[in-house]
């Protein structure tokens, strides 16, 4: 029997929407510079405390009309270690340093910038990472994990070197660890520099739980019963007696402990002297041990234990989805659902559906399961997805080494974090012709994330190097048929590029076609004008020749599909036909597509005009993709712009010449 259907007019309507206003923030409100948080009296430190989380749940909320999100569970974690490090250093004298630096939120609150935190990630508003140009208390500018360390030791030797004495203190995250700089810095600290504070804030997550035995090796230290009693007996003891004989009594307990319970301890065996793990969110403790810490002439590390999303529950529960998202209710922690499944969710899905009927395929990402949609295959497939961790090196000589085996490794890393394995693009995967498969998410402009996420760049370092087979979509569906392609394709590396979100909505086909290598579709044939739309800029492609035609002018628009190999007879055929080539990239003009062009015509002896349309030869900042698309004229108004200065170059009347007597 069907069930019946409700009445919609009895149904209850749904609840207004709580109006939230902005937190009073009484004690953060008086914090305009790192001075007044050292004059705050040790008891209104819990407050302000609370002011900050309660500033940064709201400015990242659906509550604050400007809000786009950010980084949320990170942020909320390091609160008390933020508070701690300005009570106990001198801002910007003393230089702090911040592991990716995403989790920096609370020190632009007390660094003079409180007041601008609703400008957070918008266009010429707060910088969701450090900038150096954004404020003096921001002393390295950052954006991937694993740089801190070695350039708070460069900033450290610099000191040395000039005779100065301010300290230098890098926070890093637990998931620093997975990175392999990290540990070539750590080799030379000790040979480098004797005064050098590094805070490793361990709080089990980067994006996702943090994998490994540097991940497990941690959690030992911080749970071990045995080393967490004799800890507390020796601070106790320290507190009883006082004075510089007891700090170096308990100092040799701590040796003493450490080398009994656990097998070893790295970074004293590395010189540098370690300390904690200790309460993350106990200001006192950390303020006392932070001061300790600076009379110290040696090398050190604090381990501090802490919360990702301390202080707002959904945060807490939900570690990977807080670490970055939009804007969120703040009773509830929901987010607005996507309207449209992202190029990722259909990648994770996608190769999941594959591998059920090809048991070669297997997926491989750097501590990004969620960011690249893996997390899909994960499901369906775990013991054939693998997170490395924030080790983008080790991940691709990881997939050389599957290749080798017969099998097919999917490596799925963002555009911009790829540039960190470029060694074994060439050296490994191209020059072994491997086949292994690069799914490069993120490709294009990032948005409000700004120029350290932003992929603009990889046609650049890919397309010159042999052996590479590189692609671009134009929608989703056309995506879905790519990576049917790539898991057909054998003859060595294949890589493919496309964007951060949803695309045009084309919802995949039920059976996904191959597609022919090297052979780009004709969208729309046309006689005056040829525009080349390479993957999501595609659409763009399609409303200039719209535009074009308005005033008469015949344009073609091709889908080039293939970034390498070109398709040389579509593009000889149509510039050997028109007046103009025109193409428009989302990319640095460059060593773009549009130059990948140029040189085919050049070496084909065609000499049509060529105008691209890309991104400039700068660091393009942060902001919607809408407002920096128009402001650097990556629309289809603007390549009609340049179409038509063109014709109008081709139709002008050449000067008379005239001849000498």
């Amino acid at each position: 029997m069907a069930a019946a259907v409700k009445d919609a007019s009895s149904a209850p309507a749904p609840a207004a929407p709580v109006e939230v206003q902005a937190p009073a923030c009484p004690i953060l409100s008086k914090i305009n510079a790192p001075s007044d948080v050292r004059a705050l009296p040790e008891s209104d430190l819990p407050q302000l405390a609370q002011d900050m989380r309660d500033a940064l749940i709201y400015s990242m909320s659906e509550s604050n009309p400007t809000s786009l999100g950010g980084h949320l569970g990170p942020n909320l974690g390091v609160v008390e270690l933020t508070i701690a490090l300005h009570r106990v250093f001198e801002s910007p004298k003393d230089k702090m340093l911040w592991d990716v630096s995403h989790q920096t939120y609370g020190h632009k609150l007390l660094t003079g910038r409180r007041e601008r935190m609703n400008t957070m990630r918008q266009y010429e508003g707060l910088n969701g990472f450090l900038l150096r140009t954004e404020s003096e208390h921001d002393c390295y500018g950052a954006g991937h994990a694993g740089t801190a360390l070695s350039a708070g030791l460069g900033m450290a030797v610099a000191r040395d070197l000039k005779g100065t004495d301010e300290h230098v203190v890098v926070v890093a995250g637990d998931a620093a660890l997975t990175c392999g700089v990290s540990y070539e810095a750590l080799n030379n600290i000790s040979e480098s520099t004797k005064k050098f504070i590094i805070i490793l804030n361990d709080n089990e997550w980067s994006i996702a739980k943090n994998v490994g035995a540097i991940a497990q090796y941690l959690n030992r230290i911080a749970t071990s019963p045995t080393y967490k009693g004799l800890h507390e007996q020796a601070a106790k003891f320290l507190k009883m007696i006082g004075g510089d004989a007891a700090v170096k009594f308990a100092h040799k307990v701590e040796e003493g402990v450490k080398g009994l319970v656990l097998p070893s301890v790295i970074f004293d065996d590395l010189g540098v002297r370690y300390y904690g793990p200790i309460d993350g969110h106990d200001i006192g403790q950390l303020t006392r041990t932070l001061e300790f810490l600076k009379t110290q002439d040696e090398p050190v590390i604090l381990h501090i234990l802490t919360q990702k999303g301390r202080g707002f529950e959904p945060a807490l529960k939900q570690p990977d989805k807080y670490h970055g998202l939009g804007k969120y209710n703040i009773q509830t922690g929901a987010t607005a659902p996507a309207e449209l499944p992202t190029y990722s969710e259909y990648f994770g899905k996608t190769l999941a559906k594959f591998a059920n009927d090809n048991q070669r395929i297997v997926t491989i990402t750097g501590a990004m399961p969620t960011g690249t949609g893996l997390v899909h295959f994960g499901k369906v497939h775990p013991k054939r997805m693998f997170d490395v961790g924030i080790a983008e090196e080790h991940a691709a000589l990881f997939a050389c080494g599957i290749a080798t085996q017969g099998m097919k490794p999917f490596l799925a890393i963002y555009s911009t974090f790829m540039q960190r394995a470029y060694d074994m693009i060439i050296h490994d995967i191209a020059l072994q012709n491997l086949n292994v498969c690069l799914c490069m998410d993120r490709a294009g402009l990032s948005g409000d994330d700004g120029p350290t996420h932003h992929g603009l760049f990889d046609i650049g370092y890919l397309r010159h190097v042999p052996n590479w087979v590189f692609m671009q979509p134009k929608d989703e569906d056309e995506f879905v048929d790519m990576l049917w392609t790539m898991t057909h394709y054998s003859d060595g590396p294949i890589a493919i590029r496309y964007p951060r979100g949803a695309g045009t909505g084309a919802k995949p086909k039920e059976s996904p076609k191959l597609l022919e290598i090297g052979k780009a579709e004709v969208v729309k044939h046309g006689t005056q004008v040829a525009i080349f739309g390479l993957g999501n800029m595609c659409a763009l492609a399609e409303e200039a020749a719209k535009l074009l035609e308005q005033d008469g002018i015949s344009a073609a628009v091709i889908n080039p599909r293939w970034i390498k190999p070109l398709d040389a007879a579509t593009i000889e055929f149509f510039a050997r036909s028109v007046d103009v080539v025109a193409t428009i990239e989302d990319h640095v003009l460059h060593n773009g597509f549009g130059c990948a062009i140029i040189e085919h015509l050049a070496d084909a002896g065609i000499t049509t005009p060529v105008v691209r349309v890309g991104w400039p030869d700068q660091f393009v900042e942060h902001g919607s993709v809408g407002t920096l698309r128009k402001k650097h004229g990556i629309t289809a108004q603007a390549l009609v712009a340049k179409v038509k200065a063109q014709l109008a170059k081709k139709s002008a009347p050449k000067p008379a010449t005239v001849s000498a007597a």
